[in-house]
């Protein structure tokens, strides 16, 4: 035979070998469906042609080919399958890529994935895989992502797994992985993305972790993991995102964080960490966001906070900071949310606070803080929570808080406001909660927050306030309006039109007079009135028997006259009724103990009512 002809017969051999192979992936990729529920049916042109062709499978969806028709990528994400995955995948000696994320598969892998050895992607993220992560992966010399984050893996991570020294993307987040990190991670160098958060992790945090110089993210958090912070991790000079909260993590924050300078991100929250916060922290420059927060840190928050510019949320609530808010806090171009709430600060808020920056959330809550609140924490328009409850605030209410155009929430209860209720709060469009009770406000509620169509919540209580709007219940989205402990005087205002949504309605311990108005009853949905401490008079309407979602009810202490009505007991919502103290006469109604808590015994207290109601209070 010559040459042309050998090489000829060499060529169809190979040929007829490649076509082999291909026929034989065809059927794999069958057999594979075979295991699938497609309810989608997204797989339909997975099917056998008519005409053999030997690279036909290379167009089916989610399969690539490579050159030689050998299957190299199945890309199957976001498809809603379900079922097994077949034994059969092993059988793809060429496949690189394996996607099978964001499915709804629940079932365990198959062991033999690991003979899969040029497997460089392999991805099974947002299912509900289960059992253990199939050992063996780390052979496939150049595997370089492995995600199965947003499972149901239970046991020990993979120590195979640091073999794959090619590795760059390592995610197991969101399972239930138990154990400590695997020693072999070390030999991880060119890891880029490490993620093992939402696990049950214990033990300390690795030192080796330090080492992985090529490390961008690091998320860790969610899991049991002690100790103290690694120092060594201060070496990871290319890390941008450091995730370790919630865990028992002690010690301090390293200093060596300084070094970190392409660091975006620092969440430490939610852990046991002690000491003060290193003045290093203002060298971390690129930081967008810092969050320390349900710790117990002491100290003063360090001046050099204020060096970072690119600052947007800065978190150190639930600590046991003092001394005061660094005034230059104010200049930071970027700050957007500052949560200082629940610490032992001292002084006064930076008086140029929101006049630099787009603020959109203060919140500075129990506290000791004094002094005036600041005119321009809106001047950027971006404010849409303003959180200064439980400290010693004075002074009046700056009169462009209610001119902020984006407030959702105004929370400024127990501090030592004086003055009146600024004008302009039922302009907000989206003010929702206003919280102003425990202040020594003084003058009348402004009529216009009559006209607010976003308002649910005010609590005005505990005042000096001495008038109300007379259509102050006209606010269509009202639900819940606390008012007592003030002076209001005079008739319980009656402009009360259908308003289905309010729940809530306490005007207790004020100087209103006049008759309960029947027109409170057109309020359908109102859960508990409480009118006690008044000095109202008349009859009790009996338009209240009616209100069907009534479940507390408090009449006491004015100078009702008159009989209760009969069915007012009735409504098997009914938990609490008190008409103690007033000048009510004639029985009690028999319906009145149906209740399904326990009755309280004085609530019909201080009345010259018929004696045969005595029987009543008589205890089993």
């Amino acid at each position: 035979m010559t040459k042309p002809q050998l090489f000829l017969l060499f060529c169809f051999i190979a040929f007829a070998l490649v076509s082999s192979e291909t026929f034989q992936e065809q059927e794999i990729l069958l057999a594979i469906k075979l295991d699938l529920f497609d309810p989608s049916n997204n797989l339909q042109d997975w099917k056998r042609p008519e005409n053999a062709t030997a690279s036909v499978h290379c167009h089916w969806t989610g399969v690539h080919c490579d050159p030689n028709g050998s299957v190299a990528k199945l890309l199957l994400p976001n498809m809603n399958l379900s079922g097994n995955i077949s034994d059969q995948i092993q059988r793809f000696p060429s496949l690189q890529v394996l996607d099978l994320s964001n499915n709804a598969f629940e079932c365990s892998l198959p062991k033999s994935l690991p003979n899969l050895t040029s497997l460089k992607v392999f991805d099974v993220s947002v299912n509900s895989f289960f059992g253990t992560f199939p050992y063996g992966l780390g052979t496939a010399t150049g595997l370089t992502h492995v995600n199965a984050s947003s499972n149901n893996f239970s046991g020990f991570l993979p120590e195979d797994l640091g073999n794959a020294t090619t590795l760059e993307v390592l995610d197991f987040r969101g399972g239930y992985f138990e154990g400590s990190v695997p020693s072999s991670f070390k030999n991880l160098k060119s890891l880029k993305f490490l993620g093992l958060s939402g696990n049950n992790l214990g033990g300390k945090l690795p030192k080796v972790i330090g080492e992985l110089s090529s490390l961008e993210t690091v998320i860790l958090g969610y899991n049991g993991f002690t100790g103290e912070i690694p120092e060594e991790f201060g070496k990871l000079t290319r890390l941008q995102y450091l995730d370790l909260a919630v865990g028992n993590l002690t010690g301090s924050i390293p200093s060596s964080f300084g070094q970190l300078k392409q660091l975006t991100t620092v969440y430490l929250y939610q852990n046991r960490l002690t000491g003060k916060i290193p003045r290093e922290v203002g060298n971390i420059t690129s930081l967008l966001f810092l969050d320390l927060s349900d710790n117990q840190i002491t100290g003063e928050i360090p001046t050099e906070v204020a060096e970072l510019k690119n600052l947007q949320l800065l978190n150190l609530m639930r600590n046991q900071l003092t001394g005061t808010i660094p005034s230059k806090i104010a200049e930071l171009p970027n700050l957007e949310v500052l949560e200082l709430w629940q610490n032992s600060l001292v002084g006064s808020l930076p008086v140029d606070l929101g006049k630099s920056s787009p603020l959109k959330w203060l919140d500075v809550s129990s506290n000791k803080l004094t002094g005036d609140i600041p005119s321009g924490l809106c001047y950027s328009r971006n404010l849409t929570k303003l959180i200064l409850f439980n400290n010693s605030f004075s002074g009046q209410i700056p009169e462009d808080i209610f001119s902020c155009p984006t407030l959702v929430r105004v929370r400024i209860q127990k501090n030592l406001i004086s003055g009146t209720i600024p004008a302009g709060s039922g302009d907000l469009p989206m003010l929702q909660h206003l919280e102003l009770a425990k202040n020594n406000l003084t003058g009348q509620v402004p009529d216009d927050i009559t006209s607010s169509k976003s308002l649910s919540f005010i609590d005005i209580s505990f005042n000096h306030l001495s008038s109300l709007p007379y259509s102050i219940f006209s606010s269509p989205n009202l639900q819940t309006f606390i008012a007592s402990h003030n002076s209001f005087a005079g008739n319980i205002p009656n402009q009360i039109q259908d308003r289905p949504s309010l729940s809530v309605l306490d005007l207790s311990f004020n100087r209103f007079s006049g008759q309960i108005p029947e027109r409170i009853a057109s309020f359908e949905k109102l859960v508990s009135l409480n009118l006690k401490s008044n000095q109202l008079v008349g009859e009790i309407p009996q338009e209240l028997a009616g209100m069907h979602m009534l479940a507390v009810l408090d009449l006491s202490n004015n100078s009702l006259t008159g009989n209760i009505p009969q069915s007012l007991g009735a409504s098997p919502t009914l938990e609490m009724l008190n008409v103690s103290f007033n000048k009510l006469t004639g029985p009690v109604p028999s319906n009145a103990f149906g209740f399904h808590s326990p009755p309280v015994i004085n609530s019909f207290l201080g009345g010259p009512f018929n004696l045969s109601c005595t029987i009543w209070f008589q205890m089993p």
